[in-house]
């Protein structure tokens, strides 16, 4: 091991390398626990928000309405049992161009 300090990440902030300069071993290594828990902690957030983008994907029905685009995003909610799907889509960089809705729709 060399006598010489390791050099730090570039992308890490100056204060927070001038911070860990002068903190004692026992805090860096607690320090290197929390940060390598925390690392994991977000990337598992970010896999289960991917996975349920993807599955509110597998769950848009392929019976779009015939005046709703394919690029439409969808909202889904169940209420007293029934599910009600609801579109909005875009046209171009405008605001919200539309809204279709199909009520109830049973989930039995």
């Amino acid at each position: 091991m060399s006598h010489e300090p390791p050099t730090p990440p570039a992308n890490l902030p100056t204060e927070i390398v001038n911070t860990l300069n002068k903190l004692s071993p026992e805090q860096l290594q607690g320090i290197a626990t929390y940060a390598e828990a925390l690392a994991e902690h977000k990337e598992r957030e970010t896999r289960l928000e991917e996975s349920a983008d993807q599955k509110e994907a597998e769950e848009r029905p392929d019976d779009l309405p015939n005046d709703v685009p394919a690029k439409a995003t969808i909202t889904i909610k169940e209420i007293n049992d029934n599910r009600y799907y609801y579109w909005q889509w875009r046209d171009g960089g405008e605001a919200p161009r539309g809204q279709a809705s199909r009520l109830p729709v049973s989930t039995t």
